[in-house]
């Protein structure tokens, strides 16, 4: 296994997250477990494969607008953005940032590189904590996201896989990667999140199964507040076992966005523990295909870091102790400093009846997909 993307200390805050991580899974030495990659940036070319050049363009202003501005000593907000950024989602949940287009280079290039490593059969599993973007769409920055690299990488790794499954743990629903591939039979995007009125993105409904060639490719699985372990566990045993039956992919990528942990101050809605994704990334790794882990949301920084490492360990063979370690990010684990991560006490408002009925809707659904009568 290899893990990627050590560029990222220059660009804080905006790595605050990733730095966090990496120095966890460096407190337990399981940086030496893997091989450490510092991938090369993303350049122009790469991000036109799904991005607009319209909106590549309007990156590149909106980081020299703020450039300006920094030398000129002017404060710098989102009323600094040209005019036309609302256009291209720049503002309000994706302000501008310092060093936005070294930003968006760095996050592309990483999940690139890993795709390399994969279609190069260099490596069998890949890990970059640092990706998993999957709002961003063709021309707008969306959801904290500004460049879908989770869109660049299933594109790299279609130059040498067949059938491409995109798996999403996220607590939002991955709306930019179904979009981007919602036409296509050899991209299968599968997301298990969390739908209400109000909730972003609004999208991912159990009926959205993809579009012409592509209908029956796209499997959104979505829940109701205060899933559990058991819940988000259940869901996913029932349905994958016929996902990888009717779909026999080539890859797998999935992102495990770490907002449905309990307690995360933005996702707020599930109730989940590392546990669940260990358990759903356990089935993927047992697949033995090439396989592509990413990070994605998680704004609990201390119990974000702690699911990643925890599903470093497991993809490295590793048993840790609960006790973490001390280094520079330390303080940030108190009062316990325990690797463990509690569930909270919320009810599950998915009951039997509505996961039976979700999971038999989904399965009646993936009768659409057989690569055997498909034409690709």
């Amino acid at each position: 296994s290899t893990t990627l993307n050590k560029n990222f200390r220059h660009l804080e805050p905006s790595f605050d997250n990733a730095s966090m991580v990496h120095s966890l899974i460096a407190s337990y030495d399981l940086h030496k477990k893997m091989t450490c990659i510092s991938p090369k940036q993303a350049n122009q070319h790469d991000l036109r494969t799904f991005h607009s050049e319209s909106y590549i363009s309007h990156l590149k202003s909106a980081d020299d607008s703020t450039i300006a501005n920094a030398e000129s000593d002017l404060d710098s907000d989102d009323d600094d953005l040209p005019e036309d950024s609302a256009e291209y989602g720049l503002g309000f949940d994706c302000p501008k940032i310092k060093d936005l287009q070294s930003f968006v280079k760095i996050i592309a290039g990483g999940t690139i590189s890993a795709a390399k490593l994969l279609t190069s059969q260099t490596y069998d599993t890949v890990i970059n904590w640092c990706g998993g973007w999957h709002h961003a769409q063709r021309d707008e920055a969306s959801g904290f996201c500004y460049v879908n690299d989770v869109v660049l990488g299933i594109t790299e790794l279609k130059k040498k896989f067949e059938r491409v499954l995109y798996i999403d743990l996220d607590v939002h629903h991955g709306d930019g990667v179904e979009n981007a591939f919602s036409f296509t039979p050899t991209v299968l995007t599968y997301s298990v999140h969390h739908l209400s009125q109000g909730y972003f993105p609004g999208t991912g409904a159990i009926s959205s199964i993809g579009c012409g060639k592509g209908k029956g490719f796209c499997v959104n699985i979505p829940l109701k507040e205060g899933a559990s372990n058991g819940t988000f566990v259940s869901v996913f045993k029932r349905t994958m076992p016929r996902v990888i039956t009717n779909f026999r992919p080539s890859v797998v990528v999935i992102q495990c966005g770490a907002d449905g942990l309990a307690g995360d101050p933005l996702g707020a809605v599930f109730n989940l523990t590392d546990t669940a994704y260990k358990e759903c990334l356990q089935i993927v790794l047992e697949l033995k295909l090439p396989t592509m882990i990413l990070g994605g949301g998680g704004y609990n920084k201390a119990n974000t870091a702690r699911c990643w490492t925890n599903l470093t360990a497991l993809v490295t063979g590793q048993k840790l102790d609960v006790d973490i370690p001390e280094h520079d990010f330390f303080e940030e684990y108190g009062p316990d400093f325990q690797l463990r991560i509690e569930a909270g006490y919320r009810p599950d408002k998915n009951s039997k009846d509505y996961i039976d009925a979700l999971v038999l809707e989904v399965l009646g659904n993936l009768e659409e997909v057989d690569v055997n009568t498909t034409q690709v």
